[in-house]
C-alpha cells in the first residue's frame, strides 16, 4: 500500500515497485493500442498491390515500395486543376480559419469572463447549450445565409464559419476564468491600459495553454474538410476532397488512398507533437463552473 512521508515540507508518495511497473506497462500498453492504427496506415501506404489485399492483414511489408506515394502525385498533376491549387486552398482556408476562429474566441471569452454587462450569464448558457447541437441541424439555415449573403462558391462561405466555434468560445471563456487574475487586471487598468491593450498583452499571454489548443483543434477540423455544400467550382475546392475523389477509384488505388491517408494526417499530427503539452494543461482547466 503507498504510503506519504514528509520530506522538507514537501509530500512524496512512495510505492512498490510491482505497482510503477504495472502502471508503466499499462500506458505502455494502451500507448500502443492508440498508436497502432496510424502504424498500420503507415505500413499501407508501403505494400505494393499484391500484398495490400493478403489475409489475415499483416502488420509488415515484405517488399516496401514508394510507388504509391508515385503515382499519388501523378494522378493529381493529371488533373485539370493544377496539384499546388488544392494545396493552397487547404492552406488558405486552414491558416485564415484558425486565426479568425482564435482571434473572436478570445475576444469573446474574455468580454463574457471578465466584463460585466446584463445578460453575460445567458450567453455563454447559449454557447453551452449550442454544444449539444450537430452541424447538420443547422446546415439548412447557413445555407439560406450563404446564399442571401452571395458567398456560395466563395472563400467565404468556408472561412467565416470557421471563425464562429462554440467549442472555442467554451474553452477560452473557461480558462480565462482561472487562469487570468482579475486583480492583474485591475491593476492595469489603474495604470491607464485600455481595454484591448489589457486582454491583448496581459490577458492572451496568461492563456497561451488554451488558445494553443484551439490552434491545433481549429486547423485539424479545417485541415480534414472534404467537400462542402457551398462549393461549386474545381479550383476552389480542397486537397482533402480531391483526394477522395481518387480514392474512389476501386480497389486498385488502395494503396494510393493509404498513401494520401499519410499525406493528409502528417500535417495535423506534426502541429499537434509541437504544441501537445499544451492540450493537457488546457482540458485541465477548462471544467464547467458555476
Amino acid at each position: 500500500m503507498a504510503k506519504l512521508r514528509t520530506r522538507k515540507h514537501k509530500v512524496v508518495l512512495s510505492r512498490s515497485r510491482g505497482g510503477d511497473f504495472g502502471i508503466n506497462l499499462f500506458l505502455i500498453l494502451m500507448g500502443t493500442f492508440m498508436f497502432l492504427p496510424m502504424y498500420y496506415v503507415i505500413m499501407q501506404s508501403m505494400k505494393p498491390l499484391d500484398e495490400l489485399w493478403m489475409f489475415p492483414p499483416r502488420f509488415y511489408v515484405e517488399k516496401p515500395t514508394a510507388s504509391n506515394f508515385g503515382d499519388l502525385f501523378t494522378l493529381m498533376s493529371d488533373n485539370y486543376v493544377p496539384f499546388s491549387r488544392y494545396i493552397f486552398n487547404t492552406v488558405f482556408v486552414s491558416v485564415t480559419g484558425t486565426f479568425g476562429n482564435l482571434l473572436l474566441s478570445s475576444m469573446a471569452a474574455y468580454a463574457l469572463s471578465k466584463l460585466k454587462f446584463p445578460g453575460r450569464k445567458f450567453f455563454f448558457n447559449m454557447v453551452v447549450y449550442s454544444l449539444m447541437f450537430h452541424q447538420t441541424v443547422t446546415a439548412i439555415a447557413n445555407f439560406l445565409t450563404m446564399s442571401t449573403l452571395h458567398w456560395l462558391d466563395t472563400y467565404l462561405s468556408l472561412i467565416v464559419p470557421a471563425f464562429c466555434t462554440s467549442l472555442g468560445l467554451y474553452l477560452m471563456k473557461q480558462f480565462m476564468e482561472t487562469g487570468v487574475s482579475n486583480e492583474v487586471l485591475e491593476s492595469a487598468r489603474l495604470d491607464g491600459a485600455g481595454e484591448f491593450y489589457t486582454f491583448w498583452v496581459i490577458a492572451m499571454p496568461m492563456v497561451k495553454p488554451a488558445w494553443l489548443t484551439l490552434m491545433i483543434e481549429s486547423f485539424k477540423n479545417l485541415w480534414n474538410s472534404g467537400n462542402s455544400i457551398y462549393i461549386y467550382s474545381e479550383q476552389l475546392k480542397t486537397f482533402n476532397y480531391a483526394i477522395n475523389q481518387i480514392v474512389t477509384g476501386g480497389i486498385a488505388r488502395a494503396g494510393v488512398g493509404a498513401a494520401a491517408t499519410v499525406v493528409m494526417m502528417v500535417v495535423p499530427i506534426t502541429v499537434f507533437v509541437i504544441c501537445q503539452s499544451n492540450v493537457i494543461e488546457t482540458m485541465g482547466s477548462s471544467g464547467m463552473k458555476d
